[in-house]
C-alpha cells in the first residue's frame, strides 16, 4: 500500500502516526483564542492543525423550526437551530490566512474541511495542501469532485456512510483526479463512546479499499485513539481546545494540551511497538539470557556421590543446563567435587 504524502510528510505504516488537532468552533469567536491554539496544538507535538471553512449561509437556510432546529435532549446542541450553531461554530474566512501563517511559522501543516465549492476556491488560493470532507459531507458527490479537482490528497471521514456509499465516494474521488486518498474511520456522535467506535473495522477497510486508514475519533481521552494504531491506524484526528472550562461547541470532547501530548507521544510508542512478526531472542535480551532459570548445584557433593532433588535444583541465573534435563540428570554420578553454586554441566557427569 503506497503512502500518501501530504506537504512533504509521508503518511504510511512505516512512520509514526500522523496527528492532525481540529480546532473546530473552539476558538469561540476570537482570533487571538485561535492563534493561541494553533501554539498550543504545536507546543503539544501535532503534525498539523485543521479548520473548517464555512459560513451559516453556505450550510442552511435561517429557518427557526421544524427540521431545521436541532430537538434532541441527548445533543449538545439541543435547542439550537441549525444556522444559529453554525454562525457560533464558524471560523471566519478572514482568520483562515493569519491562521495558516502562524502554522507555517511554526512547522505545522495547515489544512481544512470545506463544506462546499466556494470553501475550495477560497482555500486553493490559501495553497491548502490537502483536503478533509466531513462525515455528513461523504455523499455530497459534486463537493467529492470539486476537491478532486485541485489535485491534492483527501482525507475523508467515514461517519454513517456505508460500504457502498463509500465505494461510491472513493470512486468519484478518483475518477476526479485524487489519486492520494485516506479514510478515516469515524462515529458521528458527539461525543462517541468506546462502544459505538467499532475500531475493528480499520483493518477492513484497509483491505477493502486498499487505502491508508486512521480514525476521527469523538471520544473522551484518548485510549480509543492509542489502541487503533495497532489496528493500523496512520492518521489520527482529535479536536483540540486550550481548556474545556471554556467552553465552546466541540470543547466537551476536545483535548486539553496535556492530554494531546499524551496522544502524540503514546500513539507514536503503540506504533513503535508494532515491530514485526518476531519470536526467539532480539538483540535487546541478549543481556537477561543470563538470568533464564537453569540447573544449578544446591548442595556440596563429593566425587562419586549421585546427583538428586536434594542437591540440584531449577534456579536462576541461567548458565546451567536447561531445566528440561532435570528428570535425566536424577541418579548420575559426577566426576569430581562439585561446590554448591554450580552451574550443571555434562562434563561434571560419569
Amino acid at each position: 500500500m503506497n503512502d500518501v504524502v501530504l506537504a512533504n510528510r509521508p503518511i504510511g505504516s512505516a512512520h509514526p502516526p500522523f496527528i492532525v488537532a481540529e480546532m473546530s468552533g473552539n476558538h469561540n469567536q476570537s482570533l487571538d483564542k485561535a492563534l493561541e491554539i494553533v501554539d498550543a496544538a504545536s507546543e503539544a507535538g501535532a503534525h498539523a492543525l485543521k479548520l473548517q471553512t464555512y459560513t451559516a449561509d453556505t450550510m442552511t437556510l435561517d429557518i427557526n423550526e421544524g427540521e431545521f432546529c436541532i430537538d434532541d435532549p441527548d445533543s449538545l446542541w439541543n435547542g439550537y437551530s441549525l444556522y444559529k450553531l453554525y454562525e457560533k461554530a464558524h471560523t471566519p474566512w478572514e482568520w483562515h490566512k493569519p491562521i495558516f501563517e502562524r502554522c507555517r511559522e511554526l512547522g505545522l501543516i495547515a489544512f481544512s474541511t470545506p463544506f462546499d465549492a466556494t470553501a475550495v476556491d477560497f482555500l486553493e488560493e490559501l495553497g491548502a495542501p490537502a483536503y478533509k470532507v466531513a462525515s455528513f459531507e461523504n455523499i455530497d458527490l459534486p463537493l467529492i469532485r470539486k476537491i478532486a479537482s485541485t489535485g491534492k490528497p483527501m482525507i475523508v471521514s467515514s461517519g454513517m456512510a456505508t460500504v457502498a456509499e463509500l465505494d461510491e465516494t472513493v470512486r468519484t474521488a478518483q475518477e476526479g483526479g485524487c489519486n492520494d486518498i485516506i479514510l478515516l474511520k469515524c462515529t458521528s456522535s458527539y461525543p462517541a463512546s468506546p462502544e459505538n467506535t467499532n475500531i475493528l473495522t480499520i483493518p477492513h477497510m484497509r483491505d477493502l479499499f486498499g487505502l491508508q486508514i486512521g480514525l476521527s475519533d469523538h471520544t473522551l481521552g484518548i485510549g480509543v485513539a492509542v489502541a487503533s494504531v495497532a489496528l493500523g491506524a496512520t492518521v489520527i484526528e482529535k479536536h483540540f481546545t486550550l481548556s474545556r472550562a471554556d467552553g465552546g461547541v466541540d470543547a466537551i470532547f476536545s483535548l486539553e494540551p496535556d492530554e494531546f501530548r499524551a496522544l502524540v507521544l503514546e500513539s507514536e510508542r503503540a506504533w513503535q511497538s508494532l515491530g514485526r512478526i518476531s519470536y526467539g531472542l532480539t538483540s535487546k535480551e541478549k543481556s537477561s539470557l543470563q538470568f533464564r532459570r537453569s540447573l544449578y548445584v544446591s548442595r556440596d557433593v563429593k566425587a562419586g556421590e549421585k546427583l538428586s532433588r536434594e542437591n540440584v535444583r531449577a534456579i536462576r541465573p541461567g548458565l546451567g543446563l536447561p531445566p528440561k534435563y532435570y528428570e535425566r540428570l536424577l541418579g548420575r554420578r559426577v566426576v569430581r567435587d562439585i561446590r554448591r553454586g554450580t552451574p550443571v554441566s555434562w562434563d561434571i557427569l560419569e
